[in-house]
């Protein structure tokens, strides 16, 4: 009765909260997080005519989900030339990133906001034949009318931690309705699999973490020659997709280890790109000189910082840098993706904090291919160390290599766990012999 309430009590704010909700994606417009040329998208006004044919539509909530799914989708693509494919995604740098990357027979569409009018005009426009939902993000509104059409759904790359297992299962006659809406729940692994039986999903497989078969980024060669040229003869070690609270951090680190590493460079590539100049004023404050990327300026011999705040440039960044730290790991944030610099070569470090890739942080540590650090101090210690013996970088790199190769199956096994889904909705299914 109370989780009955619930999902009234969800379902009727959000269909007379219009107003609150234009006000909410207004104010997100004015702080750079909505694009206002495609505004009416997030009311499930769609841009484009629903291509003929068969459509999967694959829901991403921002860029390392969306990143993700290239591969699968490019398998699709090339198994059926029918086929076209919708990916939805949250936020304006996945948009960005989609734009570049998604192959020939693919649109981006940014998902409509979790109201009933919304959600009904989204689903009425692109009929999809097959709806694959990426990884956790859960919108009630959106789910019960998947469920109610009946349409065929996964959740794929599917996790659940124990936190927001704890939080769930309060609810379990909230959350169990939503999990009902997918006839295939693949999981990340056999502990997100179980806590999503928990929760009411019935069919769940556990297949691995497609982020394993994702090809590491891309490096345009021009940018590639000249950020090169520019490094020649220093030390270099990058904090990869830093968070707030990280960047001071990395001041610090630099400031320990100057002495000891004469002309040392101390990149900083933010999350968000859009705080470059709050970085290059923080690290000014600590009486460093930084350039910004998107200035277009090049490292000077006189810089003790660059920060990277560009949008597509991880994969030059990766290539150069032989020590990386994952950044939204050393504030509680969870971590970010530390495949693609693994991909890449890097000498791995973090911090203490990866929930949100635990598994995978666990395998790269067991693997002898990444040091866990505890804080900012022991991060100063192990890079120190790291740009100062080629050998363990070399150690670090070749066991990461190793580790990231023998997990490029994984898109191939996700691929046969769905193959009943794509033969039902009249899809050809891909060959699932190669990563």
């Amino acid at each position: 009765m109370i989780t009955g309430m619930l999902q009234t009590l969800y379902r009727g704010l959000t269909q007379v909260g219009g107003p609150v909700i234009r006000y909410y994606l207004h104010r997100r417009r004015i702080a750079g997080k909505e694009d206002p040329a495609r505004q009416d998208e997030r009311l499930g006004v769609s841009s484009c005519p629903r291509p003929p044919g068969p459509l999967v539509w694959f829901h991403a909530a921002s860029v390392g989900e969306s990143l993700s799914i290239l591969m699968l989708i490019h398998r699709l693509i090339a198994a059926d030339p029918r086929l076209h494919i919708l990916v939805t995604t949250g936020t304006v740098t996945s948009a960005q990133l989609m734009s570049r990357r998604l192959p020939v027979r693919a649109i981006h569409q940014f998902v409509p906001v979790d109201r009933p009018g919304y959600v009904s005009r989204f689903l009425d426009h692109w009929q999809p034949d097959l709806i694959l939902w990426i990884e956790s993000e859960i919108w009630p509104n959106m789910l019960w009318e998947i469920g109610r059409r009946r349409l065929r759904a996964a959740l794929v790359n599917a996790r659940m931690s124990e936190r927001s297992f704890r939080r769930w299962h309060r609810v379990p006659g909230f959350i169990g309705p939503l999990l009902g809406a997918f006839r295939l729940c693949l999981a990340q692994t056999a502990a997100d699999a179980e806590r999503l039986r928990g929760l009411g999903a019935t069919e769940v497989k556990t297949t691995g973490n497609l982020k394993y078969s994702s090809e590491p980024p891309p490096a345009a060669a021009d940018s590639l020659s000249a950020l090169s040229q520019s490094l020649t003869g220093r030390p270099v070690w990058l904090l990869a997709s830093s968070h707030p609270g990280e960047d001071a951090i990395a001041a610090q680190v630099h400031k320990a280890l100057a002495a000891r590493l004469p002309g040392l460079l101390t990149v900083i590539a933010p999350r968000h790109p859009h705080r470059g100049r709050e970085i290059q004023a923080l690290l000014t404050t600590h009486g460093l000189t930084a350039g910004c990327r998107s200035n277009g300026a090049l490292p000077g011999a006189g810089d003790d910082a660059y920060v990277a705040d560009t949008l597509g440039e991880m994969g030059v960044l990766y290539r150069l840098a032989p020590v990386v730290c994952v950044g939204g790991s050393l504030v509680p944030h969870g971590g970010q993706n530390p495949i693609e610099p693994a991909q890449l070569g890097c000498a791995l470090v973090f911090g203490p904090h990866m929930g949100n890739f635990a598994e995978i942080a666990k395998q790269l540590i067991e693997a002898g291919a990444a040091w866990p650090v505890p804080d900012g101090t022991r991060l100063a210690e192990a890079v120190g160390q790291l740009l100062a013996d080629a050998e363990t970088r070399r150690r670090l790199a070749d066991a990461a290599g190793r580790l990231t190769t023998a997990h490029r199956q994984v898109v191939s096994v996700a691929l046969t766990a769905l193959h009943p889904l794509l033969v039902d909705a009249g899809i050809s299914p891909p060959e699932t012999a190669g990563p």
